[in-house]
């Protein structure tokens, strides 16, 4: 059974970036600003974590480019073809993104932060601290294709 769910943006990116480049997302800053639904006080205590999760819409994806099986990540055929939702690529079903940053600085209504891998005007959908208790209790692990296609993702 097919659910809709309606959800409206708390914020906006800010930011130099404005095309979804594969790479180089690293050294990434930009800004979160909260729409005019929030008050500064939504962001109080904040500023006292490392990290946050930014979790995001890929509203630049047009609905046919949604991708709903398998495809080699990137198109690359030396990668294996695997399902859309054994890889973090941006055209998913609901176009949905979530990214781990360093948090920089709170002022007012606005976050800033480094490493965020959304464009320039991009709607967030929600803003939650990394708390060490929610990250894996274990080790990870993931293909070797994974590791090859992340090398550059954060650095140059």
């Amino acid at each position: 059974m097919t659910q809709t769910i309606q959800i409206t943006a708390i914020a906006h990116v800010a930011s130099g970036r404005s095309a979804a480049i594969d790479d180089d997302w690293g050294e990434v800053h930009a800004k979160i600003v909260l729409t005019d639904d929030f008050t500064p006080d939504a962001l109080a205590g904040l500023q006292d974590f490392s990290h946050i999760e930014v979790i995001f819409h890929f509203d630049k994806v047009l609905p046919e480019k949604i991708e709903t099986g398998a495809r080699h990540p990137r198109n690359n055929k030396n990668w294996p073809l695997v399902g859309i939702f054994a890889q973090r690529g941006k055209n998913r079903p609901n176009r949905i993104g979530s990214t781990i940053c360093r948090l920089v600085s709170v002022s007012g209504k606005t976050i800033e932060v480094s490493g965020l891998d959304a464009i320039d005007r991009t709607p967030i959908l929600d803003i939650k601290p990394v708390m060490q208790e929610f990250l894996p209790r274990e080790k990870t692990s993931q293909p070797n294709w994974a590791t090859e296609l992340m090398k550059g993702y954060w650095q140059k």
